[in-house]
């Protein structure tokens, strides 16, 4: 081969190199901006489950707070309506719910399903905002007289809690009464055509009987419960999302302090979206306290009684350790 042809030859073959590592360069730079592509695409999603009655959350949906202070962060906010806490929890249980707010004794059933959930928050005792309820013209005068007679109350709900603890008080058994298990909307059915001897029920259903019927408060939780409510997070989420975590709670933290301050305002803005008059909700929002705090392990011992109370009476299958439900 002569001198000009080799030089030629190295030139073509420097050349075809280049070209090889242009093209693979490319080839990798295209990779990197479709992984990107579809990392956008793929935003971070917070699944919130609510309950119409929980005010904060409701509130908390309508004013677009939460959304505004976790775009910066890319999470896209997604909430999802429950009837009450123990339909809430078995979505949390399956994985469609990331974070939620129930009474005190859903969690106590979910987690004897074995859910894997951890308290987040909780809200300070607010046992007037529950009550077990009888027509206006009934003869029933106190708890005692109930012995035998039909209870309408939404299963492993905080009301539960309410008649059992109701229950003990007056000196009667779980067994001495016929529970009636029945979602709001049914049991109020149940109750206002006599189907029923006496509803327990939460605010603002309870608020909304008292005015719309007449109904009459047998006893409140007043002295016979705490009637906490909970925040939960699905574990697996909490633990990979502290910062949304974070936002989340200051965010709640802010919109209890709006109400408390605001509470006809607030009633104004919940009466389209719970279907009741400003009035009924006004009543129900002043029964609760909307003041939230991190767990404590004074909230989980009387979380505690409440399970083994459950336990003691077969209402769930096995002993727990409540504790097991926080992130460690």
């Amino acid at each position: 081969m002569s001198a000009n042809k080799k030089i030629v030859h190295s030139s073509r073959r420097r050349t075809l190199v280049g070209l090889s590592a242009l093209a693979l360069a490319l080839a990798t730079a295209t990779l990197a901006l479709g992984a990107a592509a579809v990392q956008a695409q793929e935003a971070k999603v917070l699944r919130i489950g609510y309950q119409k009655a929980a005010n904060t959350l409701v509130l908390l949906k309508a004013h677009g707070t939460l959304e505004k202070r976790l775009q910066p962060l890319g999470v896209e906010v997604k909430w999802a309506e429950f009837a009450a806490g123990p339909q809430l929890l078995e979505a949390l249980n399956v994985g469609s719910v990331d974070f939620g707010y129930v009474g005190e004794a859903p969690p106590v059933f979910a987690q004897a399903a074995g859910a894997d959930f951890v308290y987040t928050a909780y809200e300070i005792p607010t046992p007037d905002a529950e009550g077990l309820l009888v027509q206006k013209n009934s003869p029933i005068k106190s708890v005692a007289e109930l012995k035998g007679k039909k209870i309408a109350f939404n299963k492993g709900s905080d009301v539960h809690w309410l008649v059992v603890a109701l229950l003990k008080k007056a000196g009667l058994q779980y067994s001495d009464i016929q529970p009636v298990y029945l979602a709001p909307a049914d049991a109020r059915a149940a109750f206002e055509r006599g189907a029923v001897d006496a509803w327990a029920i939460w605010d603002p259903f309870q608020a909304a009987a008292e005015k719309q019927v007449g109904a009459r408060r047998l006893a409140s939780g007043v002295g016979a419960v705490s009637h906490h409510q909970f925040f939960l997070s699905a574990r697996p989420f909490a633990a990979k999302n502290p910062q949304v975590q974070k936002v989340l709670l200051e965010e709640i933290t802010r919109e209890g302090e709006w109400v408390r301050t605001h509470t006809a305002d607030a009633a104004a803005q919940l009466a389209p979206i719970q279907g009741l008059d400003a009035d009924i909700i006004e009543t129900g929002l002043k029964r609760y306290a909307h003041v939230y705090k991190p767990v404590d392990a004074q909230v989980l011992a009387e979380q505690q009684k409440i399970a083994d109370a459950f336990y003691e009476l077969k209402l769930i299958p096995k002993q727990l350790k409540v504790s097991d439900a926080v992130l460690k």
